[in-house]
């Protein structure tokens, strides 16, 4: 079961608009005495946590900018569709620069961004499979890219150089997805009762396992955060529930009642079962474009 954890609150106004920033209250590791500047530099258990992390962040992003794609023009209105093709850019944006750092795990980006199967994708699971309305969509804004920008805030106060150097500019494009999202889950939580109904069970349908996903509890996720790259689960889950609690709670969703979705948890992934459909890893990994390119 999720439980907030922490104390007093980063920000008692989950909803409102507001800037992401790195919070030092926090304690270690958000100002770590020394850092590594590489992964040789991790013991192996460890680095085998953060070169997973780093692909789940970067799949996450990837996928999730696919997701956003596909209401452009689909959206209720022209604004938001223009809205949604931004956040789109920039989740590819984060997922190319989020691939580029497995350089330092002895991994080939091009390869790892063009040349994997389905079943290697290290995405939250909620990913998988298209929204099936804007509702859903609002509510994957919420849950899925909330939980990929926790995930990523935390990335980037551990002791990792290249993450506490790159991430932050990330960051400060994601409270503008932030915004948007929280608009949007408004709009439609005080809309028609319709409107607010799809939006509450698409969201319950994504919790689960995303919160599995965010604050991984087997021996590979425990060695990261005891290194100090992350924080720990339940931090990462407190900080989750401290920033959208209030907002899910406008649809009736108790995020503290709400237990991670661990079974059958993949290790090699740090997700549970399940992969992306064929059509969008397809997208994903660029197939048409790479068919039609003239050398």
């Amino acid at each position: 079961m999720v439980r907030n954890v922490c104390g007093s609150p980063r920000c008692d106004h989950s909803g409102e608009s507001y800037r992401w920033t790195l919070r030092p209250e926090r304690g270690a590791p958000l100002t770590p005495e020394k850092t590594v500047v590489t992964a040789q530099d991790i013991d192996s258990s460890a680095r085998e946590g953060l070169r997973r992390a780093l692909l789940a962040l970067a799949d996450g992003k990837r996928l999730m900018g696919i997701r956003y794609s596909d209401w452009l023009l689909g959206a209720p209105s022209i604004e938001t569709g223009i809205a949604a093709s931004s956040m789109a850019q920039d989740e590819w944006g984060h997922a190319r620069l989020l691939y580029s750092m497995l350089k330092d795990f002895g991994m080939d980006p091009t390869e790892v961004e063009h040349g994997r199967a389905a079943q290697e994708y290290a995405n939250p699971p909620a990913l998988d499979e298209s929204p099936g309305d804007w509702a859903a969509l609002v509510a994957a804004s919420v849950v899925v890219d909330g939980a990929l920008s926790v995930a990523l805030e935390g990335f980037s106060e551990g002791v990792y150089e290249p993450a506490r150097s790159r991430v932050p500019k990330m960051l400060v494009e994601e409270a503008f997805h932030h915004d948007l999202a929280v608009a949007w889950f408004r709009k439609l939580a005080e809309g028609s009762p319709e409107g607010r109904t799809r939006l509450c069970a698409a969201a319950l349908s994504m919790l689960g396992s995303t919160l599995a996903w965010l604050a991984p509890a087997d021996e590979v996720g425990q060695a990261q955060s005891a290194s100090g790259l992350v924080p720990e689960g339940s931090v990462l889950l407190s900080h989750f529930v401290e920033r959208y609690g209030e907002l899910l709670a406008r649809v009736d969703i108790d995020v503290v009642a709400v237990d991670p979705e661990r079974d059958a948890w993949d290790s090699a992934r740090g997700r549970g079962p399940g992969c992306p459909d064929e059509e969008v890893v397809s997208r994903a990994r660029g197939d048409l474009n790479r068919m039609l390119l003239v050398e």
